[in-house]
């Protein structure tokens, strides 16, 4: 059942992005040992474009005569222009094959149907080390599902309910994905994290480590948007929910399989490597009937029919995680802890789908957003800013190139929320320990990410 092909495409564009952006320390180390040579902005541009791919900033490397290399800058610019090349390799290339339309995307939405459910809508915890919980621990192509990140993983009710009447309203109007006649379901999913080989530290920081209070206020908050619906519309409005654990050591979950009256048991659960063990040396037809039946004896009550498929789907989707870890990671992750290089900040981010490379804080101000991005920058601090480095912050808003005036409106977005980050993290900002990349992103459109301004003041020729 575990799909060792996959497996090997997606650790292979795994190890590219994160070279690159590790491979900026050890160049800019270099550049030190260099600054004082008569040669030094030559030789300095060649290893960049060796090493990097990219020349850098010429008013930072024909400064450092005069005095010291400004390496706080230069470290940011890197870290944006890597950013940039991500997006851009992402949009152009479709590494993960899961853009909208591809024969993925399109399998999976019509899989979707079929279980019951016209919209997937997840929300994980913002913490880096799930952000590739789309795209690899749960193998869904990434434009198939709707995932707003949030720290604890507790999303905005109110926002969550504006989201469910657009995707109702498209299907009154426009038969999107389905018909509003059609008997299907918007399924909700709280994704929560934990960790098994140091629970007591390394679970989820926005419930201190408590793996039992994230999963019943994953609940809670699933039960509130329901209820939310319902209130507002009608008993009964299309809406499902489904709390699922991921253990960030391993990438194995686990499903509070809910019952067919929506009820969850927080005591219960499947775990995928339960899963795994059952079926590692059947056949993919046994194997598959074995696991149903493991999905169906684990929930909550008598199940419903397509909620279990999909489940199934999922499980088995996360055993090739399993496989995953275990061959190129040992079984665990090495670095149990944060590791992520840039701080992602408003809405957007499609093509980021790798673990540890984002912290995200979404977000439409810094005030209503300033409990996730604090937790950010309280991250940043100790994987940063302790040893003398920014914290580089990636400002992103998406806007519909249909809207007249939507892209600009963007930016102004973007750049209102910069001024806010000046004003919270003034000390840092004049220390040069933080810096930010604003960048905005049509979302009717395949495109990369467009940057439209930067904290770094100096005119680099390369687009921040």
């Amino acid at each position: 059942m575990s799909d060792g092909r996959t497996n090997a495409r997606l650790q292979a564009y795994d190890n590219r992005v994160k070279e690159a952006f590790d491979r900026i320390v050890p160049v800019l180390k270099q550049l030190s040992a260099l600054q004082h040579e008569d040669d030094f902005v030559v030789r300095a541009q060649q290893l960049a474009r060796a090493e990097l791919g990219y020349e850098l900033p010429l008013p930072i490397l024909e400064r450092a005569w005069v005095t010291q290399l400004d390496m706080r800058t230069l470290f940011a610019w890197c870290v944006f222009e890597t950013f940039e090349q991500t997006s851009a390799t992402f949009f152009q290339q479709d590494p993960l094959e899961g853009q909208r339309g591809s024969e993925a995307a399109q399998a999976f939405e019509s899989f979707l149907l079929e279980c019951g459910f016209h919209l997937l809508d997840i929300t994980p915890c913002a913490d880096g080390r799930l952000a590739h919980a789309i795209a690899y621990a749960l193998r869904i192509p990434y434009s198939a599902v709707r995932r707003r990140p949030h720290a604890g993983a507790l999303f905005d009710v109110e926002n969550t309910v504006n989201r469910w009447v657009k995707t109702e309203h498209r299907r009154y109007r426009e038969a999107l994905p389905n018909p509003a006649h059609a008997d299907t379901r918007y399924l909700k999913v709280v994704l929560y994290h934990f960790s098994s080989l140091d629970p007591a530290h390394e679970g989820c920081a926005a419930h201190g480590s408590d793996d039992a209070l994230a999963a019943s206020c994953g609940a809670r908050r699933l039960q509130d948007f329901q209820q939310a619906v319902e209130n507002s519309f009608c008993c009964g409005a299309s809406v499902d929910r489904l709390l699922i654990g991921i253990d960030t050591d391993t990438d194995a979950i686990r499903v509070h399989v809910p019952g067919l009256d929506g009820s969850t048991n927080l005591e219960r659960w499947l775990d995928a490597r339960e899963a795994y063990e059952a079926t590692r040396h059947l056949g993919v037809a046994e194997g598959r009937a074995r696991l149903q039946a493991m999905v169906e004896q684990a929930a909550a009550a008598s199940p419903d029919s397509g909620m279990v498929k999909l489940i199934c789907r999922l499980i088995e989707n996360n055993i090739s995680q399993i496989d995953y870890v275990r061959e190129y990671h040992g079984g665990h992750y090495a670095d149990a802890g944060h590791a992520e290089r840039f701080i992602g900040v408003g809405i957007g981010f499609k093509e980021i789908h790798l673990r540890n490379l984002t912290y995200f804080a979404y977000m439409d101000t810094v005030e209503e957003g300033a409990p996730d991005l604090d937790v950010g920058v309280k991250i940043f601090k100790g994987l940063n800013v302790s040893r003398g480095l920014p914290v580089p912050v990636v400002v992103r808003f998406d806007y519909s190139g249909k809207v007249p005036g939507a892209r600009d409106r963007a930016v102004r977005h973007a750049e209102r929320v910069l001024e806010a980050m000046r004003q919270r993290y003034s000390e840092l900002f004049a220390e040069g320990l933080i810096h930010a990349l604003l960048t905005v992103h049509d979302q009717d459109r395949h495109a990369p990410a467009e940057a439209v301004g930067s904290s770094i003041t100096f005119a680099t020729g390369g687009g921040h």
